[in-house]
């Protein structure tokens, strides 16, 4: 259902932040379909402000990006010093941002622009965040599995109410913008957005297949981002070890105490080789693990306070 328009946001601009990274095979779809969605738009009574951030693309995309940007002079075109990620790149473009709504969107188009579309019908209704949940997805079935898994892994540590399809779009006040800028490195943007504890109008969407190039969103990349989303929002690894730890010790005590008792009543010779190298095995890998995530938390808050950018901005094309 499509609220009633508030009157407030008449004439209003919503932020687009696209960040590419060897998209040179997406990009002339995706300036084709910008002009419908700009049309779109304006029939809502909206204005687009696009800002492109460039990631380090080795291909001609920055080049295709200034052709865009001399058809159509509004555009803003941010061009990194190297690749450093899709999560820098946003937070990077959001400083460029004037529009009084905002949202980051893929070059490769497998969202759907007319769903930001809706989701913009939403935002001009009243609704300071709104949420494109994935309803399917036509990925490989890895791509699957470990995206099902990473958002188990979310709604479990971080936000029980996060959705069980996982947010592919998402559109946010201006009221958001400067808590955004200001979050941590490598904090994951869609996670955070529904943790500052705004009330999300969700929407639903089908994500469509890629057609062109091969996405370099890898699974180290994958993997990296699960990791920094979980260590940077929740507790619950931290307090996962304690609890291992106290399970472990308790049951290390019974099983020592059950030992000492049938040794000494004669029922068993005392502990062979075997046992003592399977417990010291058990205990070094529990402590291993423990000692891993321990040392994610501490490079979070040495990268934290260590003062580095997160991402160099080389040129500014406004």
């Amino acid at each position: 259902m499509i609220p009633a328009p508030d009157p407030t946001r008449a004439n209003a601009t919503l932020s687009m932040i696209v960040a590419t990274y060897f998209n040179a095979d997406s990009l002339p779809r995706l300036f084709t379909e910008l002009g419908k969605f700009e049309q779109a738009l304006a029939a809502q009574g909206l204005n687009l402000e696009l800002i492109f951030v460039d990631d380090g693309s080795g291909d001609d995309s920055f080049a295709q990006l200034m052709a865009f940007r001399g058809r159509r002079p509004k555009t803003k075109v941010i061009k990194l010093s190297r690749n450093f990620g899709a999560p820098a790149a946003v937070k990077a473009g959001m400083r460029f941002v004037t529009g009084d709504c905002f949202l980051f969107f893929a070059a490769d188009l497998q969202e759907p622009l007319e769903q930001v579309v809706l989701m913009a019908e939403q935002w001009v209704g009243g609704h300071k965040l709104v949420l494109s949940a994935r309803r399917s997805r036509d990925d490989p079935m890895a791509t699957r599995a470990f995206a099902a898994v990473f958002r188990t892994m979310v709604r479990f540590t971080i936000r029980r109410d996060y959705p069980s399809g996982g947010v592919g779009l998402v559109l946010m006040d201006n009221v958001m913008l400067l808590p955004m800028i200001n979050s941590a490195k490598n904090i994951n943007p869609n996670v955070y957005a529904f943790w500052l504890g705004f009330n999300p109008k969700i929407l639903e969407y089908d994500r469509a297949a890629r057609e062109s190039g091969r996405s370099s969103w890898t699974f180290q990349k994958k993997f990296q981002y699960a990791i920094d989303t979980l260590t940077g929002f929740s507790v619950v690894p931290i307090r996962l070890m304690s609890a291992i730890g106290l399970i472990t010790a308790i049951c290390s005590f019974a099983y020592a105490v059950r030992i000492v008792i049938a040794s000494l009543s004669g029922e068993i010779d005392v502990s062979g080789f075997a046992t003592i190298v399977t417990v010291n095995a058990f205990l070094g890998g529990c402590t291993l693990f423990m000692l891993g995530i321990i040392g994610e938390y501490l490079w979070r808050i040495f990268d934290q306070v260590s003062g580095r950018p997160e991402a160099v901005v080389a040129e500014e094309h406004l």
